[in-house]
């Protein structure tokens, strides 16, 4: 079954996302920085809201070369979306040279143990994609979020088919960036993809009828 994500960066966005018929949501605040972990209490209203949701765990807008303080941070913020019911994680590290941090991707993955994990698009901008992904599935999440290094996921097409073929069910890969109700087929049958991402903003936050015009087309595409 093809899924939809909804990148959510505020609760508006969340009740958007649920009467547009989005199958879970990827919580956020400062979606004008690329976005950052969400307060305690916002994390608490979203899980009360009956819909799975994927917190996103980045300690500071930049790169995602982080330092150990950084990093444990990002554990105990990891630690409050297990307590607070969170279905999932979303996290990310590279190192200086644009490789996979993978001390602290394991770091973290030790705090996650149980939940869902989405490797998110710091992806796009490390070395050696191929390499990557190899070293993000051996790792153990269960996700990447990617635009398959290009500036959009429609544009990244070439690069995401490559990548769907080479996780050959291992993990799985999720589109996102630019996801619209007219690309989003496309983007699916191409790919090969079962699952997308897109945030469908109208005036600064998520649109229940963009949502549910998505919906409509990932289903008819079916």
């Amino acid at each position: 079954m093809r899924k939809l994500e909804v990148c959510c960066g505020d609760l508006q966005s969340v009740c958007a996302a649920i009467e547009g018929g989005a199958h879970r949501v990827e919580l956020c605040e400062a979606l004008e920085l690329d976005g950052l972990t969400p307060s305690e209490a916002m994390m608490e209203s979203a899980i009360g809201m009956g819909i799975p949701v994927q917190v996103l765990i980045r300690v500071r807008e930049g790169d995602f070369v982080y330092n150990k303080e950084e990093v444990s941070k990002m554990q105990h913020d990891i630690r409050i979306a297990r307590k607070l019911g969170a279905a999932g994680v979303v996290i990310g590290a590279l190192m200086p040279d644009g490789s996979i941090d993978e001390d602290a991707i394991r770091r973290m993955m030790d705090e996650a143990e149980g939940l869902s994990v989405t490797f998110h698009r710091a992806f796009d901008v490390c070395r050696n994609p191929e390499e990557a992904l190899e070293k993000i599935i051996s790792l153990g999440c269960h996700r990447l979020l990617t635009s398959g290094q290009a500036p959009t996921a429609e544009q990244g097409i070439p690069m995401l088919k490559k990548l769907v073929g080479q996780a050959d069910g291992r993990i799985v890969i999720m589109p996102g960036a630019g996801v619209n109700p007219q690309n989003v087929s496309r983007i699916l049958e191409e790919t090969g993809a079962i699952e997308i991402h897109g945030s469908l903003r109208k005036n600064g936050h998520t649109s229940t009828e963009l949502v549910r015009a998505t919906i409509n087309h990932i289903c008819f595409s079916e």
